[in-house]
């Protein structure tokens, strides 16, 4: 259901200022009758850290530089926003993806993100400050990237939270 509400608004875009990080790049063999044909899988995440948005793609191709750019032409079209607080999340959230896990924890201001690998990509990419993360089961970069996301989808904003829980935001509040 988050994901239908985070895709249902369409983001614009050219006014986004999105940065690209790539993940991982796979060298990919078919084998055919005439022999191998080599091409190249590449990972990519893009996200503008001041709108706080993110997305992430994959691309396929026989060169790395054009992998990379149906990449991030995949990602563009895969970015949504994420609720964050000026200095971390707002509660702690699992998400999963396969058999990946990917805890996510809010975290004081000035501790920055500490995350490894494509978790880390992700959250700096969304413009995360400030969040403490655990990376649990399968070490795969799609399967890592797909449950960081899925435990993005899973935050919820404070409007949110007093409207699912039907009281108003001053009892929310305190």
């Amino acid at each position: 259901m988050a994901a239908t509400t985070a895709q249902s608004k369409k983001l614009n875009l050219n006014e986004l200022n999105l940065k690209e990080h790539v993940i991982s790049i796979n060298r990919v063999t078919k084998v055919v009758k005439g022999g191998k044909n080599l091409s190249f899988a590449a990972l990519v995440v893009v996200g503008d850290p001041a709108a706080k948005v993110v997305g992430f793609g994959t691309g396929k191709a026989r060169e790395v530089p054009s992998a990379i750019k149906k990449g991030i032409e995949a990602a563009k079209r895969n970015v949504r926003e994420v609720h964050v607080l000026e200095h971390s999340i707002q509660h702690a959230v699992l998400g999963r993806f396969g058999s990946g896990q990917v805890l996510l924890k809010p975290a004081p201001a000035g501790t920055g993100v500490i995350a490894g690998g494509p978790v880390r990509a992700v959250m700096q990419a969304a413009g995360v400050p400030n969040v403490v993360t655990k990376s649990i089961g399968s070490h795969n970069p799609h399967n890592v990237i797909r449950a960081t996301m899925a435990a993005l989808d899973l935050l919820r904003d404070r409007t949110q939270m007093s409207d699912l829980r039907g009281v108003t935001m001053d009892k929310l509040n305190g």
